[in-house]
């Protein structure tokens, strides 16, 4: 009896391991196919040539170099919208040469040299190369690019606005000056992995015309979540690094430079809903309206890029921003009480308030205003700012520490600054402050503590 007990534990055992065997094996074979799916992931450039003769023949100039002078101007101001120069040029250095440091969660990325060099950089691609980049998120030699280079928004770039950056880029001085290697922890800096993140998150193609809008609301579109890429940096992104697409205007802190870029539909921080046209184009164009200021990465944004828009361009984003539905708050969930910030108590709460307003009186009233009113279009009121209001405490505090600067544009070419404050203010003044800030004159925010503050005195500033 118990000889045949043990005999059928045997089979049990031996089927339960051949089970899971096969199981490994399943899944192992799943993942390759899915992998394969994400490696082969994209259009090709020639079958695009034959529905559209208009960009072979901008394709061909290119490729010969002998791009018009229509076709370089525009593609000077499209690499602009596109922000090209911004990343790929390192502080101080020749333009368009790469070697700017892109830090993350993963590590850090390391921009490459797009100037016309043949060896260092890309003076031996073609258009069909360049666009492939764009379009597929693939280098010269087939490579899968990571996505800190934003191909998951510029894979909407049409093909006669890729051949015209290409040409404008290929009329560049060449420089030259070698790329160096990502830096990425493990696994990160093994690219096989991105076949499986393109299956899961890449969708390659141009924007469909929404023909029951109008042209400039999908020109809008064109540029918000292709050429400007805006969902780079306004979205959430989960531990893989991706977000839900192109469409995605969520909001998210920038990981590894301690900024938060504020959510474009959310009704509760910047509402643009409610904004006249008018309002949100000087925005972009000249970096400050008449109740608004950027600052940090957004004021490089504006300065490197926006400021060039056309006034119909300027107006087309803003349409196609403010048509966007926005978004609720979704009630807090269990998670988001169990690290939701300590409440304090009424005494407590006074206290504070009382403490903050004296030394927003001493530093801050001169500029701001007694009731938090500041100058329209010179310094942002304080009254009512939902930048101020939202739950990331990123922004501001980065600004009273380290100052707030406006960008220099043409429409605005001497802007007002604030000064940095880290010199003088504690961590605890700062948070009181902050505190008086957020919860005076019909503001209402969570009370800040000192030990939110001091991060972000080593938050690098570049």
């Amino acid at each position: 009896m118990s000889h045949a007990i043990e005999k059928n534990k045997t089979s049990l055992a031996k089927k339960v391991l051949k089970f899971s065997a096969i199981l490994i094996v399943s899944l192992l074979l799943l993942l390759i196919l899915i992998a394969l799916y994400g490696y082969r992931l994209g259009d090709v450039y020639s079958d695009l040539s034959k529905d559209t003769p208009s960009h072979s023949k901008v394709g061909e100039q290119v490729a010969s170099r002998h791009a018009s002078n229509a076709i370089l101007e525009r593609g000077a101001y499209l690499s602009k919208i596109a922000d090209c120069m911004a990343c790929h040029t390192t502080r101080g250095g020749a333009a368009f040469a790469g070697g700017r440091v892109m830090e993350s969660e993963f590590g850090q990325f390391i921009t490459p040299n797009i100037t016309p060099d043949k060896q260092t950089g890309i003076g031996n691609w073609t258009a069909e190369d360049f666009w492939n980049a764009l379009h597929n998120g693939r280098g010269k030699q087939g490579q899968l690019l990571y996505p800190a280079f934003p191909f998951v928004n510029y894979t909407h770039i049409s093909r006669a606005d890729a051949d015209a950056i290409f040409a404008y880029l290929q009329s560049q001085p060449a420089v030259v000056q070698q790329n160096l290697e990502h830096r990425l922890a493990f696994p990160y800096n093994q690219r096989a992995g991105l076949a499986l993140w393109r299956a899961l998150y890449f969708k390659p193609g141009e924007l469909a015309y929404q023909p029951a809008q109008s042209q400039e609301w999908n020109r809008g579109a064109y540029l918000v979540r292709g050429l400007a890429h805006c969902s780079a940096c306004h979205s959430s992104r989960n531990q893989f690094g991706a977000n839900k697409g192109s469409d995605d205007f969520s909001g998210g802190e920038m990981a590894g430079i301690r900024w938060y870029a504020p959510s474009l539909v959310a009704k509760h921080e910047l509402n643009l809903s409610t904004w006249s046209s008018a309002d949100l184009s000087q925005l972009l164009q000249h970096g400050v309206n008449r109740q608004s200021s950027v600052n940090g990465p957004m004021a490089e944004v504006v300065k490197a890029s926006l400021q060039y828009l056309t006034d119909q361009d300027a107006a087309a984003m803003a349409n196609y921003l403010r048509s966007l539905p926005p978004q609720e708050k979704a009630a807090p969930d269990f998670l988001d009480r169990a690290i939701a910030r300590p409440t304090v108590s009424k005494e407590q709460m006074l206290q504070m308030m009382e403490a903050g307003e004296t030394i927003y009186r001493a530093q801050c009233i001169d500029c701001h205003g007694k009731n938090g009113e500041g100058q329209a279009g010179i310094y942002p009121a304080l009254k009512g700012n939902p930048s101020l209001q939202m739950e990331s405490l990123s922004n501001p505090i980065r600004i009273i520490l380290a100052g707030g600067f406006s960008p220099v544009t043409k429409g605005n070419p001497r802007p007002y600054s604030m000064p940095p404050f880290a010199p003088f203010l504690t961590d605890t003044e700062v948070a009181l402050v902050l505190t008086y800030i957020r919860n005076a004159w019909g503001n209402q925010a969570s009370a800040v503590g000192a030990a939110e503050v001091n991060p972000y005195r080593t938050a690098s500033l570049d």
